[in-house]
C-alpha cells in the first residue's frame, strides 16, 4: 500500500498480546477506526514509557528492502517526534498518570492522528474511515472498481447486528492516490490492515498482483516471505544443533486462545498419528521440539503429559521465556538496534537518539521458536487455523534453515 501511494511507511512496534483487539471481520463486529487508532497509538505510547518497545524492524528483517529503496521507511518513535514535537526519551519511565504535561501532549498528537479532530486541516491528515466491515481494497484489477465484493452480511447478521452498509471493491490507487482528497494530505492514517483469505474473497486487502506496473508486481512477489533478523535465524539454528542435537519434529500445538481452546481432542490426535509413524520407521527416541501455549505445568493429564513421561519413546525439548537462551537472543537484537537504522527519510539522522534505553528485554521467545520449527528435519505438525502455523510453513518453504 506504501508503495502503491509513493508515500512513506511508519514501522510500527509489537504490541502486547491482546492489548488492542480488533474484533472479527467475518462477524463484521470490529472496532471503529478512529478508536482502533487511538488504543494502538496510547499502547504504543505506554510501551516508550515503559520501556518495553520493540519495533517490526528489530524482529522482520527490512534490509533487502531498503537496499532497493522499494519502499521508504520511519520507526514510529522518529515519527512521533517529528508529529508532537517532542524529545521521546523524555517520555521513558515517566509517570504514568495521562495528567502529565508530556502525556497530554502525546495524547492530543494521537487524537489528531486517530482522525478525532474535525476541525483538522484536510492537507495534513487523512484518517480513512473504511475498514473490513465496507472495503476490500484492490489495486489495478480491470473492472470491479466500486462493485460489490463476493462475501456479504447474510440478513440474519444484518438483522442481528443492524448493519447497514455492504462490501465494495475499491482501487486504492484511485481512491488514495493523486487527485483524490487523501492524495493531498502530508499523513494518511489507516485502521487495521489485517486481512485474510475468507470464503473466497479477501477480507480487507486483496492485492496479489500487479501486472500493468512491474515495479509493484517485483515488490509484491518480494514481501511474500520476509525472514526474521540473523539474530534470531542463527539463535534457532544454534538450538537445534546444540541442545537437540538430532533430527527432529517440530509441534506447534495452540491450545488456549479462541477457537483452539475447543479443539484439543483433533490436535493431539493429528500430532499422535504423526508420531505413530516416526516411532515405527525411525531410531528411539523420537526428539521432538514443542512450541505451545499451554504452560508445562498444566501439561499432566493431557497428551503431551504422556509424552514427556515416555521417555523410552520420545525426548521432548522445550524453551521458556526464563532460559538463558532466550535472554542471550533478546540481547543480541536489542544490541543490533535493526529499526534504529531506518533512514529512509533523512539521510544524515541518527535514529539511536530517540531510543530509550530497554529497562528489560523484549519477549522474542515465539520467534525463536518459530525459527526452531524451520529447522526440524523430521518434519512440522502444526495447528490447523493458527497463523504461526502458517508462518513457520512458510519458513520452511523458503528453507530458511538451510
Amino acid at each position: 500500500m506504501a508503495a502503491i501511494l509513493n508515500r512513506t511507511l511508519i514501522v510500527p512496534p509489537i504490541l502486547d498480546h491482546h492489548a488492542v483487539a480488533l474484533g472479527s471481520c467475518p462477524k463484521f463486529r470490529v472496532l471503529d477506526p478512529n478508536e482502533l487508532r487511538f488504543k494502538v497509538w496510547n499502547h504504543s505510547v505506554e510501551l516508550i514509557r515503559d520501556r518495553r518497545y520493540i519495533s517490526m524492524a528489530d524482529i522482520i528483517d527490512l534490509s533487502s528492502l531498503m537496499s532497493s529503496s522499494a519502499i521508504r521507511f520511519i520507526d514510529f518513535r522518529v515519527f512521533v517526534s517529528t508529529w508532537c514535537g517532542v524529545n521521546i526519551n523524555s517520555a521513558c519511565g515517566t509517570e504514568s498518570s495521562m495528567l502529565s504535561p508530556l502525556n497530554e501532549e502525546l495524547k492530543q498528537c494521537g487524537s489528531l492522528l486517530s482522525g478525532y479532530d474535525s476541525n483538522m486541516d484536510s492537507s495534513c491528515l487523512f484518517a480513512s474511515q473504511e475498514d473490513c466491515r465496507t472495503t476490500v481494497w484492490t489495486y489495478q484489477t480491470s473492472d470491479d472498481d466500486g462493485v460489490l465484493d463476493s462475501f456479504q452480511a447474510d440478513s440474519e447478521l444484518k438483522k442481528k447486528r443492524k448493519i447497514p452498509f455492504v462490501r465494495k471493491r475499491k482501487d486504492v490507487y484511485n481512491a488514495l492516490g493523486p487527485g483524490s482528497e487523501a492524495g493531498s494530505a502530508k499523513i494518511l492514517s489507516f485502521g487495521s490492515l489485517f486481512s485474510a483469505p475468507y470464503k473466497g474473497s479477501e477480507s480487507h486487502i486483496d492485492i496479489h498482483e500487479s501486472p500493468r506496473n512491474q515495479r509493484i508486481q517485483l515488490l509484491i512477489q518480494n514481501i511474500e516471505f520476509l525472514p526474521f533478523v540473523t539474530e534470531i535465524l542463527n539463535a534457532g539454528k544454534q538450538f537445534a544443533r546444540q541442545a537437540i542435537k538430532a533430527p527432529f519434529l517440530c509441534a506447534q500445538l495452540r491450545l488456549l486462545d479462541g477457537q483452539f481452546k475447543n479443539h484439543w481432542k483433533d490436535t493431539f490426535l493429528g500430532l499422535q498419528q504423526m508420531l505413530d509413524v516416526l516411532k515405527q520407521t525411525g531410531s528411539r527416541p523420537v526428539h521432538i521440539f514443542v512450541m505451545t501455549d499451554l504452560p508445562q505445568v498444566n501439561w499432566t493429564g493431557t497428551y503431551l503429559g504422556d509424552l514427556a513421561k515416555d521417555s523410552d519413546a520420545f525426548k521432548v525439548f522445550v524453551l521458556s521465556e526464563g532460559d538463558e537462551f532466550v535472554a542471550q537472543t533478546a540481547m543480541e537484537i536489542v544490541n543490533a538496534g535493526h529499526s534504529m537504522k531506518l533512514q529512509s527519510v533523512s539521510s544524515n539522522f541518527d535514529g539511536r537518539k530517540e531510543q530509550c534505553n530497554p529497562q528489560s528485554l523484549p519477549d522474542v521467545l515465539l520467534y525463536l521458536e518459530e525459527s526452531i520449527c524451520s529447522c526440524a528435519s523430521l518434519g512440522f505438525y502444526g495447528t490447523a487455523g493458527s497463523t504461526i502455523a502458517g508462518s513457520i510453513e512458510l519458513m520452511r518453504k523458503n528453507n530458511i534453515c538451510s
